[in-house]
């Protein structure tokens, strides 16, 4: 069937998601659809490897998927394979873009799919919209993959102070990276400085060995993985010894304006209160700041508010100050980690004693 349009003539390279489809509903309700792709090839990326992809959806959307090359027949409710074969259909059209979808695109264009079913219920067949994206030069377009990541972007685009607190794995961090490179190779900022608490060390890092940026990287690591997924290698060791790229400790902070540039603070459940009033007040001309953190995960003193939280709530009602929550639901890291975050916040935890100080 590969290259074979609906008339009967070979296809010239070009692609149709929708060569096929096809709903029949029998008379108990359930129905099957059937879908054609005209590239075997890219029908394979949207499969995964042992129909990996398939299986997801298999599971998420309750349906059964049989794949034959580039035709998939899909059984279930009438609804179900009608989202089936929507998302299938989506996942199509990215990988001719080019991009090669894992488990958690999957997980993102179901999120897509069932949430634009409950806000747009009446408009079936009409245009709907789509979560939003961000696209550099390494890893081309990057969809969010859920409501929460939908509505990070958003803020991201139209404020310049953006808070965003949750569980680990819900993609904070990686798309405000992400975010910040875009904005940096659009020319719209001229440097990106990045920044953390850096708690263990009590933020005496002048005892730790070698320079600057040798200090804080052990604090770093996690902010240039995602740096290195979205840039390449070479331009952002460039960057870092140019200046277009800083590593900043979040005490060494103090005292600066911080113009044309975009400032992430991660791990900013780590600042306190003065730490997070200081860096916020950084803030200069041409510039936007974006702050991280899980508050469940803090390692300041017990009783002691943590600085995220605290600006969350002093400056809710401010303009161009954004605030998403993720919650466990949104982790995209991996299934078995959004379990564990749900079984963490299910769990009782004992009351704190009256008062653990020494006598």
């Amino acid at each position: 069937m590969n290259g074979i349009r609906g008339n009967g003539q070979p296809d010239k390279g070009r692609v149709d998601p929708k060569a096929k489809a096809l709903e029949s509903p029998n008379a108990e309700g359930a129905a099957e659809t059937s879908v054609t792709f005209s590239d075997n090839r890219l029908a394979s990326l949207v499969l995964g490897q042992f129909d990996q992809n398939i299986a997801k959806i298999e599971r998420r959307l309750g349906v059964i998927a049989s794949a034959n090359g580039n035709h998939i027949t899909i059984k279930g409710t009438l609804a179900a394979t009608q989202n089936a074969r929507r998302i299938l259909e989506k996942l199509y059209e990215r990988v001719r873009q080019g991009h090669n979808p894992g488990l958690a695109d999957i997980d993102g264009a179901i999120e897509e799919e069932l949430l634009q079913g409950s806000l747009f219920p009446e408009e079936a067949g009409a245009a709907k919209g789509k979560f939003g994206s961000i696209a550099t030069r390494k890893r081309g377009t990057v969809w969010a993959r859920n409501a929460a990541q939908d509505s990070y972007l958003k803020l991201l685009k139209q404020n310049d102070l953006v808070f965003a607190e949750g569980p680990a794995g819900t993609g904070k961090t990686w798309l405000a990276v992400g975010y910040a490179v875009s904005l940096l190779e659009q020319g719209r900022i001229e440097r990106l400085i990045l920044s953390r608490p850096a708690v263990e060390a009590g933020e005496r890092l002048g005892f730790l060995p070698g320079d600057m940026r040798e200090k804080v990287d052990p604090y770093l690591r996690p902010v240039y993985d995602a740096l290195y997924d979205f840039m390449d290698g070479r331009t952002v060791e460039r960057g870092l010894e140019t200046g277009m790229i800083e590593v900043a400790p979040l005490a060494f902070m103090r005292g600066r304006t911080l113009s044309h540039a975009c400032v992430l603070l991660d791990e900013a459940q780590n600042a306190t209160s003065m730490q997070m009033k200081m860096f916020l007040t950084r803030l200069g001309e041409g510039s936007c700041m974006i702050a991280t953190g899980d508050p469940s995960q803090t390692d300041l003193p017990a009783g002691q508010e943590p600085g995220l939280s605290e600006a969350i709530r002093i400056l809710a009602n401010l303009e161009r100050v954004g605030h998403v929550q993720f919650k466990a639901a949104d982790v995209v890291r991996h299934d078995l980690v959004r379990r564990i975050v749900d079984a963490y916040e299910k769990f009782p935890r004992p009351e704190a004693p009256p008062d653990n100080r020494r006598r």
